[in-house]
């Protein structure tokens, strides 16, 4: 047996052995409640919500009674957060604008891509379509599709056989017919007021690029699954219940000008500054939308990126950090939540984790690509960004401060985050510009074409 098999055995065996199945409880904050225990589970992630928005998490361990809860603090459901709430739910079919919700897929998921359909059904909008993106390169004899869809006819199915999740993101944009364009995957389950949270942050700020919201769980059924939330449960850092509004840094010298970011609340107070390239922390592909004269500004996405290539991954974040560094603005929204379905195996999460990393590193590498002023931005930010990665890396092992990082004291019932995992991740990022030229290399064969 190789070395890198007893390795993976030995991790996989580790990350069993400390994660336990984790049930999901949401409970509001006006009316909270006790929550028993289970043969199955042994702890909770409770989401607390107000007027059905999220506005904090909690692992607890079950059971527990109601006067045991730690709710969350009175600033994060007070009148300013209930005057936010309100201005959305007031805003008038009418003023609404018309949505076109695109989903990427190869198919390959035919029960989860089901389930995310149906979540799109019946959603509280008034104007908007579903567009599926097939993304195969040939069809198979035994093709699911046509019976999936057949028993839907509220989707419409776009094809686009050139290889990326970027390819596929760009046909629908193409092919869509909406004044916003809003993306999730084949592998989540949409909040029924997902599109009107959307649409509503958009009529109120006309000078919004896109909006992002909430990625919450579907499940912790699995290892796997519990140690993706516990590493990436915000999709890169701890998850954002707050509303923003997130803005160029205007202060900065002319060669750092649109590498440093605001990130404003509700009442328009600064609450974070932070580089360009973390903005993945409020958003991801999974949950994301552009007004459609954005791409009039930022061009398409880049089709040497995203899943499907050999750059595996980064093509939302190069999109978003393209209408920051542009002069745009973005909005990030929990109130659009939506529900993600990780990866149940560990050769999954491995996967996931290595593209991660090395969609990471590319897309950093197609950013200078596209503007050389790029690495200039990046070098002056690498200290504090070196800095915050150590910190985060070390929030998930044993022995860590959770202050020193900014996660939450208290108890922790689940197992601290295993090293060998992390390491899979940051060590991916070094490989991330060969994996971009590659990448370039292949699109332009796969597709006849000459990558822009």
């Amino acid at each position: 047996m190789s070395s890198r098999v007893r390795r993976s055995r030995g991790e996989q065996s580790s990350l069993a052995g400390g994660a336990g199945s984790i049930r999901i409880d949401f409970i509001d904050v006006d009316h909270p409640r006790s929550l028993e225990g289970d043969s199955d589970h042994a702890s909770a992630l409770v989401v607390f919500t107000r007027r059905n928005v999220p506005i904090a998490s909690s692992m607890v361990e079950l059971p527990i009674e109601e006067a045991n809860l730690k709710l969350p603090p009175a600033t994060l459901h007070d009148s300013t957060f209930d005057s936010h709430v309100q201005s959305l739910f007031d805003v008038a079919d009418t003023e609404l604008p018309r949505i076109s919700v695109v989903i990427p897929s190869i198919i390959g998921r035919v029960d989860e891509l089901a389930i995310a359909l149906e979540s799109l059904r019946d959603l509280d909008y008034p104007d908007y379509e579903i567009v599926v993106v097939d993304n195969r390169r040939s069809i198979p004899v035994d093709d699911p599709l046509p019976a999936l869809v057949g028993e839907r006819p509220w989707v419409r199915v776009v094809r686009e056989s050139r290889p990326g999740i970027s390819a596929a993101r760009n046909a629908g944009v193409k092919h869509s017919s909406g004044d916003i364009i809003a993306f999730t995957d084949d592998d989540v389950r949409v909040d029924r007021g997902w599109l009107r949270a959307l649409g509503a942050r958009f009529a109120l700020d006309s000078s919004l690029g896109a909006v992002t919201g909430l990625i919450l769980p579907a499940e912790l059924e699995s290892p796997a699954q519990v140690w993706f939330e516990r590493y990436y449960g915000g999709f890169g850092a701890e998850r954002s219940f707050e509303a923003l509004t997130i803005e160029p840094d205007t202060s900065y010298r002319s060669i750092l000008r649109g590498s440093r970011v605001l990130a404003r609340n509700v009442v328009d107070k600064p609450v974070k500054q932070f580089a360009v390239y973390g903005v993945g922390t409020y958003g991801a592909g999974a949950n994301m939308a552009f007004r459609r004269s954005a791409f009039e500004t930022i061009s398409d996405f880049d089709v040497a990126l995203g899943v499907g290539t050999p750059a595996r991954g980064g093509e939302d974040l190069a999109a978003l950090i393209d209408v920051l560094w542009k002069g745009g603005s973005i909005g990030y929204e929990p109130a659009a939540f939506v529900h993600h379905r990780h990866r149940r195996e560990y050769d999954e999460l491995v996967h996931q984790l290595d593209g991660y990393g090395l969609g990471f590193g590319a897309m950093l590498t197609s950013l200078v690509w596209h503007d050389k002023r790029h690495l200039a931005c990046m070098l002056a930010h690498v200290p504090l960004v070196t800095t915050r990665l150590v910190k985060g890396a070390f929030a998930h092992v044993p022995g860590a401060n959770p202050k020193a990082s900014g996660r939450p004291a208290g108890p922790r019932p689940v197992a601290s985050y295993p090293r060998a995992l992390i390491r899979r991740d940051l060590r991916s990022w070094p490989r991330g510009p060969f994996a971009y030229a590659r990448s370039r290399r292949f699109w332009r064969e796969a597709a006849g074409t000459s990558a822009p």
